[in-house]
């Protein structure tokens, strides 16, 4: 049987100009394609695109096009079968190659043409094979190595520039590093340009939680993950085109992780992440926050209400609730169980308006009795909440990991070594580490409560 010859991989050095940042909202005015066969380049064509918008002024005075320009130029429509076949069976290169890639598949795609390939970022690659330099922008890195850039900023110019650079990164890849980077899964392709590979291949394949870092080195966002690697990689996959996120995706510059021990904790350590650094790219928690809440009041004639309302900021409350329904049912439930009468309760907002102006004041029960009775019913709401410790396996198996609850909020969670001898459970406080309780938490936490009763050890304050 004779062996097949090896088919040559063939690569599609691409450079696009457009009207803006972000391909959901913006078009591509220039495109050219160099073709190179892994030792030179074979073809090259390139063409001005109508983007059939208005390109904007500070895009004319980088590029040099203006709407004049591009007038009588073909629609992307019209040149799409064109780079199609250009790009067709061929590795896609670019100099950061996630922005150019995102508007040719796009365009491609809204022309009715389905297209994927295999790309290769020339950021990445000259990262790797010639680490060192200061600055990796493709004017930076070709005055560095003596590259002479044509036309900068358009298309034909840097396309150029490019399949020059590439050239020299085949010449100087001693390590066939580019053929590993090619062979390699997309997930590291998919990687943003200013995000160190290192980071990427360093995280876990377990629960946890996961840091985005801005070159200033501040979070910009916080997410948890059962499996920390895998999650990682889907923020970098697909071809979401919108602003927010190739925005998103151009301000990550470095990662870091914390493994937890089971997804309850990496919950808990990702809300209170989150409350404390206030990421930017961190949709806040309001969803979960609490919205209503149980309160007392007195009026001047000496009679304690329990009234139902929206939840107020720095306003003492005795219970909060994420629902009108949940806080009615808990209000109505008291009302019941202590015979509290009626009509100093408030069950809705709308009710609220009239809920000391309204009451009939036909056989009124005695201030100090009535008042008596509402007391025992906070009092019994106090005391409702309960205070308890969860413990669980730890990140190994030569600790337990425990999460401290004490009347009703959560006070802290931490890992302890199982060598150490914990004689009493209020021993436990000293060794974990404290935490700001808020409703979201202690939803999850007494939801994990309920259905791991097992792993829960009822706790006496004193």
């Amino acid at each position: 049987m004779k062996n097949k010859e090896k088919r040559t991989i063939e690569y599609a050095i691409v450079d696009i100009e457009t009207t803006g940042g972000f391909a959901k909202g913006s078009k591509i005015t220039e495109i050219a394609i160099v073709i190179h066969n892994g030792t030179k380049v074979i073809d090259r064509w390139e063409s001005l695109v109508n983007p059939q918008q208005h390109i904007p002024l500070p895009i004319f005075a980088l590029t040099g096009i203006n709407n004049e320009l591009v007038a009588n130029e073909p629609i992307f429509e019209d040149i799409a079968n064109t780079v199609y076949e250009k790009l067709k069976d061929r590795v896609f290169v670019a100099h950061n190659v996630n922005f150019d890639y995102s508007f040719v598949h796009k365009e491609l795609n809204d022309s009715g043409l389905k297209w994927t390939a295999k790309k290769l970022c020339t950021v990445r690659a000259s990262r790797k094979i010639r680490p060192g330099f200061p600055s990796y922008s493709l004017g930076n890195l070709c005055c560095a190595l003596n590259i002479t850039v044509e036309n900068r900023h358009r298309a034909g110019g840097d396309a150029d520039a490019t399949a020059i650079l590439f050239t020299k990164l085949i010449e100087w890849d001693e390590n066939k590093e580019l053929d590993k980077m090619i062979r390699r899964s997309a997930k590291e392709q998919n990687l943003p340009a200013n995000v160190p590979k290192e980071d990427f291949h360093n995280l876990p394949e377990k629960t946890g939680i996961y840091y985005f870092y801005n070159k200033d080195k501040k979070v910009i966002y916080v997410g948890k993950a059962t499996n920390i690697r895998s999650r990682v990689a889907s923020h970098f996959s697909g071809n979401v085109t919108t602003e927010k996120r190739q925005n998103f995706l151009k301000d990550i510059y470095a990662i870091s992780f914390e493994i937890c021990s089971n997804e309850l904790v990496a919950l808990l350590l990702e809300c209170n992440e989150i409350k404390s650094l206030w990421p930017q790219y961190n949709r806040a928690l309001k969803k979960f926050d609490p919205k209503y809440a149980l309160y007392e009041y007195e009026t001047i004639s000496g009679y304690k209400h329990l009234v139902m309302g929206k939840l107020k900021k720095n306003q003492m409350h005795i219970q909060s609730f994420n629902s009108l329904y949940e806080g009615t049912e808990t209000l109505r439930n008291l009302t019941h169980q202590f015979e509290i009468d009626h009509r100093f309760c408030t069950y809705t907002t709308s009710q609220s308006k009239q809920a000391f102006t309204g009451i009939n004041n036909e056989n009124l029960p005695k201030v100090d009795e009535h008042n008596l009775t509402v007391n025992k019913a906070i009092e019994y709401t106090q005391n409702s909440k309960k205070s308890y410790v969860i413990v669980d396996k730890g990140r190994t198996a030569d600790e337990k990991c425990y999460i401290w609850v004490e009347k009703g909020q959560f006070y802290g969670m931490g890992y302890i070594a199982n060598d150490n001898q914990i004689i009493d459970l209020q021993e436990i406080k000293d060794l974990i580490t404290p935490y700001r309780s808020n409703y979201y938490m202690m939803q999850l936490i007494s939801k994990y409560a309920q259905t791991n009763p097992k792993r829960v050890q009822k706790v006496e304050i004193k």
